[in-house]
């Protein structure tokens, strides 16, 4: 059984470029799954299916030997998937307490992984959320807290981990419901948060904490082009989920503005989209300024180039896999992980980890 998910409108905003007002993107049709029902769209011979049956996953990182470590949100478990082998428990990470949105969240390998084997992992404790560093030899070390009091709630965790191209470690951070900490510079949610991979702070960080961007509602998606253009997707509350070109000390405006913004001191969004037809998780960006975005509620897989006068209008790239977490390219491909098993309508091999060329 399958019903029309129809992308009714990509509200489109540029700042300084040609289109303006935000504009229509077309109409384009995908389909959900009844429980117990398989997705057609996996048979494709174009996609490679790499994992199945995962338990609320949230975030995956790719070893040097090309196995990936993914994470269970609500299981607290970090797991190794290698070709044709099922999951294989890497660690139940001590100290995490899934709730509402919370739990194992984000993953990211040093920028050295190949010589120091560092591991880092965005969770929610029992007072905050943190991250914390282990050394991967099969199995985690001891934890190394590397940023805590990070504010926690039900929802609204942020929860991504990135290196970014300076060799610094990225966090996204949520409001935890509490909107006024997004503008609070002394708080560390509602931000971008940069931190050396010992937890340092950076000397040349705008505001001398581990602050890097403010004014955000939830940020979970980060990602670098060639360039050193560092982009961030934000859900928003009910009007408009927005894509944003990330500057150091920069305010995005939330809760003052959600969407398209010409207030001064707010940096106004590239791109932004109805919440129901994104509510956008991870991101993934080429080289060359592609991104892709994975929309959970909008339950498909945006994508926008990079043009000379900012972003194209973002068109659809994947769907018919129910709500997507969180997306990577590795190699040629882009690295799907659907997320139904948390809100979504299941089917009987969800959640899946699917590898898509990008052609």
């Amino acid at each position: 059984m399958k019903r029309a998910v129809v992308a009714v409108l990509a509200a489109l905003v540029l700042c300084g470029c040609s289109f303006g007002s935000a504009q229509p993107a077309g109409v384009s049709t995908g389909s959900t799954r009844a429980p117990g029902s398989t997705n057609a769209a996996a048979d494709s011979t174009d996609r490679r299916v790499l994992a199945t049956k995962l338990d609320v996953p949230w975030d995956f990182a790719a070893l040097p030997d090309g196995d990936l470590l993914l994470t269970l949100r609500d299981r607290a478990e970090l797991v190794r998937i290698a070709p044709g082998a099922p999951p294989a428990l890497v660690a139940q990470v001590a100290d995490v307490r899934p709730g509402g949105e919370g739990g194992l969240l984000g993953i990211a390998l040093s920028p050295d992984f190949a010589t120091d084997q560092l591991v880092f992992l965005y969770f929610t404790s029992a007072d905050d959320n943190r991250v914390v560093r282990y050394r991967y030899d099969g199995t985690l070390g001891d934890p190394t807290p590397i940023l805590t009091g990070i504010p926690k709630a039900g929802n609204h965790n942020g929860g991504r981990l990135r290196f970014g191209p300076d060799g610094n470690l990225y966090i996204g951070t949520g409001d935890a419901g509490r909107t006024e900490l997004a503008l609070d510079l002394d708080s560390l949610g509602g931000k971008i948060l940069r931190v050396r991979p010992d937890g340092s702070v950076p000397e040349d960080n705008p505001f001398g904490n581990p602050v890097y961007s403010y004014g955000h509602r939830n940020v979970q998606g980060l990602g670098w082009d060639a360039s050193g253009r560092f982009y961030a997707s934000e859900f928003g509350q009910n009007a408009y989920d927005e894509l944003n070109l990330i500057e150091p000390g920069a305010n995005y405006g939330w809760p003052q503005t959600e969407g398209a913004t010409n207030t001064d001191g707010v940096t106004a969004p590239l791109l932004v989209w109805t919440t129901d037809e994104a509510s956008p998780s991870g991101i993934a960006v080429s080289p060359r300024g592609d991104v892709y975005v994975a929309a959970l509620r909008g339950e498909r897989v945006w994508h926008s180039e990079r043009t000379a006068d900012g972003m194209s209008r973002p068109e659809v790239f994947l769907d018919g896999y129910g709500r997507v977490r969180a997306v990577e390219i590795v190699g040629d491909e882009l690295y799907v992980l659907t997320n139904n098993t948390a809100r979504g309508t299941p089917s009987r091999d969800d959640d899946q980890l699917i590898a898509v060329p990008l052609g």
